[in-house]
């Protein structure tokens, strides 16, 4: 069977997203065929997404009446150049950003990060709030960096993720008192010097509001895409939009809005109550036309598994471990469709 022949049958599968079969969009890398083994390079650059796994699936099963082996791999070229390539071995670099303090932007850092590592990804989450980092309180990380005879800095791991904060570069109990011009050199040093090796994804966990660690990482390193964090009502939804045209005025891409602490469900009476208001994130996303990444629940088991360090998104028999699951899950489909749509366009 020829090179032909094989596009033919990869035509018949379909982008859940963009809305074409892959040959017409471009997705196709290419194909080659010897003796025994077809090669087949696709451009899909979200691992253990969910809709590239069924893409990767449907790829197989449109060649599976083969009387030859496939070698598939994946691979999305980010069209940067050397020199503009910061971290050359992290695919995506996800930030996950909220308007205001309180919202529960660490948790959903923290839950993100151990989420995708749970799915099979290799994951990094770096602690960017200078002012107040609490990451790793929140994975029970006791461990501290090592540092290389070439004064590298070496991350910790907790849940498959490589783990980065300024908490392990202060004393516990000891603030942080700089200026601007000390959070950049900090920030930008430690992009340099943590060997975060081979990533799929990097998460970023950025202090609340708009300020210089924001205009920082947006100024220095490329993302696939960001998170917002809200939580129901108005005040916040007003600072979530302040977010959300930051990442705008940097052409930066937006995965989607997740609504946290978005009701209770009594453990009494077994009544769900909208504590901070029902639907506001549901409806902000609407208004300015953004994915809806979906609702966490208010849910003690979330600030007990904060306290104690132990993310509950790998609780399996929890319905918050669930509603964290489906929106890894949607975070991780969306960093694919923006990749997939970047290539594409090429």
């Amino acid at each position: 069977m020829d090179t032909d022949a094989i596009l033919d049958r990869l035509r018949t599968v379909e982008d859940p997203d963009l809305g074409d079969d892959i040959v017409s969009l471009g997705l196709v890398n290419g194909v080659d065929v010897d003796d025994e083994t077809v090669h087949v390079s696709l451009a899909l650059g979200a691992p253990y997404s969910p809709h590239e796994t069924d893409i990767a699936e449907a790829v197989r099963d449109a060649l599976s009446d083969l009387d030859l082996d496939l070698d598939l791999s994946a691979d999305v070229e980010t069209g940067l150049s050397p020199q503009e390539q910061v971290l050359p071995g992290v695919k995506n670099i996800i930030a996950v950003a909220s308007g205001k303090g309180g919202v529960g932007k660490s948790t959903v850092a923290v839950n993100l990060a151990a989420g995708l590592a749970d799915r099979g990804a290799r994951v990094g989450l770096f602690d960017a709030d200078i002012y107040g980092p609490n990451v790793p309180r929140m994975v029970a990380a006791e461990e501290r960096p090592e540092a290389t005879a070439q004064e590298t800095i070496v991350p910790p791991e907790r849940f498959g993720v490589k783990l980065m904060s300024m908490a392990f570069l202060v004393g516990e109990d000891d603030p942080v008192i700089w200026r601007g011009p000390m959070v950049h050199k900090i920030i930008t040093q430690l992009w340099d010097d943590v060997e975060w090796g081979d990533l799929d994804y990097l998460v970023v966990d950025l202090p609340p509001g708009t300020g210089d660690t924001q205009l920082t990482l947006l100024q220095s390193v490329p993302l696939a895409g960001a998170v917002i964090v809200t939580t129901p009502q108005e005040v916040a939804l007003d600072d979530a939009r302040k977010a959300l045209r930051m990442f705008g005025k940097h052409d930066t891409p937006v995965l989607g809005i997740v609504e946290n602490m978005s009701t209770f469900r009594c453990p009494d009476c077994g009544g769900e109550h909208a504590i901070f208001g029902e639907g506001g994130g549901r409806r902000f996303a609407d208004e300015v036309e953004m994915p809806f990444l979906g609702e966490i629940p208010l849910d003690p088991a979330v600030r007990q598994g904060g306290d104690e360090g132990t993310p509950v998104v790998l609780d399996d028999e929890s319905a918050t471990g669930d509603a964290f699951r489906e929106f890894v899950g949607r975070a991780a489909n969306n960093v694919g469709v923006v990749r997939r749509r970047q290539h594409s366009r090429r």
